[in-house]
């Protein structure tokens, strides 16, 4: 007989959590083990429970269940809860286990834990390796406004207001504030499609720069420039940067 999958409920709607947790227990090889109402909270149960299945809903407080994922580093099985078709059919192309759209029936829930108990874990794999396309999906329905960064245990929720410059460092980004600055690994360029294009321009293949914490842009030899940030840094900006800032600034 095999052990049963330790479940747990991630969402923040009451009826959807008291819907799922009926039909759980309808299922011999479930065990519901933790209902979470946001993302801050169920992130920090799943890194110490470790469950086998998670039903996860991406719109989330605090955190979402994008970021969630992102933060994981030992990441469950999944199965996507939304309200957002294009979430939902992204999700499923790109190998998450399954995903229920809601609203959804018994029938349809069946189907996706069948798919947990006869699946192994390589949808995990694929699942992480989707992430950044799924992200893109998400933002199209919501501008990105916060960049989620973990450190060691602590989580950093930066509100892309407080953003300075973002540099490039091989797989990862520094994001720099004037507080401190946070390394994620992440491509400058997922960064440069997400953040509000009047906001943030790239202006060098190595960094972005938050328009409104230029000082000023200036001559250091006869062909190059430079920006001065608010807070006294410097980046470097190539001829095409300094058009795309030009054209925004009406320079």
């Amino acid at each position: 007989m095999m052990d049963k999958l330790r479940v747990f409920i991630i969402e923040d709607e009451l009826p959807a959590q008291k819907l799922l947790e009926k039909w759980i227990l309808t299922i011999p090889e479930l065990l519901l083990i933790g209902i979470y109402s946001d993302g801050f909270s169920a992130l920090k149960a799943i890194q110490s429970e470790k469950p086998d299945l998670v039903f996860l809903d991406i719109e989330m407080p605090k955190l979402n269940g994008i970021e969630i994922l992102e933060l994981l580093d030992d990441p469950p099985q999944i199965i996507f809860t939304t309200a957002y078709h294009e979430y939902a059919v992204k999700a499923f192309e790109l190998s998450a286990i399954d995903y229920l759209l809601k609203p959804y029936s018994l029938e349809r829930f069946k189907l996706a834990v069948d798919k947990v108990l006869t699946s192994d874990k390589s949808s995990i794999l694929n699942l992480r390796k989707a992430l950044p396309e799924i992200k893109t999906v998400q933002q199209k329905q919501m501008p990105i406004d916060r960049i989620v960064v973990k450190d060691g245990t602590e989580i950093f929720v930066i509100p892309i207001s407080e953003i300075q410059y973002i540099e490039a460092q091989d797989d990862y980004v520094m994001i720099h504030t004037d507080k401190r600055k946070h390394l994620k690994l992440a491509s400058l360029y997922s960064l440069e499609k997400s953040l509000p294009e009047q906001d943030f321009v790239r202006v060098h293949r190595s960094y972005i720069v938050n328009v409104s914490a230029i000082s000023k842009i200036e001559n250091y030899n006869k062909d190059s420039h430079q920006i001065i940030l608010s807070n006294g840094k410097n980046v470097k900006i190539s001829r095409s940067g300094l058009a795309l800032l030009r054209n925004i600034l009406y320079l």
